[in-house]
């Protein structure tokens, strides 16, 4: 199964958290640096089309910033899934390929109960929605909760589970 991570970290030199997941993951995942890609925003869409067509597991990671994704992800979407083609009237490139959101959110206060009065799961929904529009298999996100404050222990074994995570799906 190919699997590519498309990574979308603004300040990805300064992520302790994105840095440790992506150095975690080992061949034959293809990890892609999409700022560093396309700094200036300019998406070159064939190249990213004809590289979602040759993945099995999608992996959008990515820190969660106001309770949503980087300006990029968003830009990505909105340039790369068009109609015809990842959607809509003979748009099924993607139909049957995994989908898995890796996300940190730098606080750890997401629940009904909490400061952010949703879970990380209902503000992922614009994603999950995504998903069902253009055919992908939706799987359980991997989430760093807390980012801004993890150990150096829990982000060694967070890692370690990123690396391994959904092998067996």
């Amino acid at each position: 199964m190919q699997t590519t991570v498309f990574l979308f970290h603004p300040h990805f030199e300064e992520s302790r958290v994105n840095h440790t997941l992506a150095d975690a993951l080992d061949e034959p995942v293809t990890v892609r640096n999409l700022y560093q890609l396309y700094p200036d925003f300019k998406i070159d869409v064939p190249t990213e089309q004809k590289v979602l067509a040759q993945t099995d597991r999608i992996v959008l990671q990515f820190p969660m910033y106001w309770y949503s994704t980087p300006a990029l992800l968003k830009q990505w979407e909105d340039d790369v899934l068009t109609y015809g083609w990842a959607y809509g009237t003979n748009g099924n490139a993607l139909h049957g390929k995994e989908l898995l959101i890796a996300v940190s959110p730098g606080a750890d206060n997401y629940g009904k109960d909490q400061f952010a009065r949703y879970t990380i799961t209902k503000l992922l929904r614009p994603l999950q929605a995504t998903s069902r529009l253009i055919g992908t298999n939706y799987l359980k996100p991997f989430v760093t909760i807390g980012a801004s404050m993890i150990s150096d222990d829990a982000l060694a074994q967070q890692a370690q589970r990123y690396a391994t995570y959904g092998v067996d799906f």
